[in-house]
């Protein structure tokens, strides 16, 4: 079992097909308003990696202040910082007084049927212990930003 970190290959697709909108990324999915994403922390016996392609239980973290599915996340409105690469972002989630140990997180899209979008690999166990659990994405440029298509 691994977590390999990936943006999903069913996630490329589906942002073909027009299935993703990150447009301020609030609400139900409909024209300049966006889906809802979430993120779902993982345990080191999980096997997540660019062939997922929507969000599971299985191995899926717990623990004090943690409930399944994760947590809904804010998005960022997609720009293009660099003029030839396209960027959306979220920011940082925090589960609070929290008991947690997790590997890896997935990402995925709530309105349309948990679909999953990256896959997060944190390179080793991370944990809380009645402490805050924190999600910190990277900078939101062309360089770093979560999700970039270049």
């Amino acid at each position: 079992m691994a977590i390999s970190q990936a943006m999903t290959t069913s996630f490329k697709v589906e942002l073909l097909q027009g299935v993703h909108n990150f447009f301020l990324g609030t609400g139900g999915g409909s024209a300049n308003t966006g889906a809802t994403f979430n993120i779902a922390l993982y345990t080191s016996s999980a096997t997540l990696n660019a062939t997922t392609t929507v969000f599971t239980t299985t191995n899926e973290a717990s623990g004090t202040g943690y409930a399944s599915g994760g947590k809904s996340l804010t998005n960022v409105t997609p720009t293009n910082p660099s003029g030839t690469t396209a960027i959306t972002d979220f920011g940082d989630k925090t589960w609070g007084t929290s008991t947690i140990t997790a590997r890896g997180a997935l990402i995925y899209n709530s309105t349309q049927s948990n679909k999953s979008v990256a896959v997060l690999d944190f390179g080793s166990d991370k944990s809380s212990s009645a402490g805050d659990f924190t999600i910190q994405f990277p900078t939101a440029d062309a360089s770093n930003a979560i999700i970039r298509i270049a």
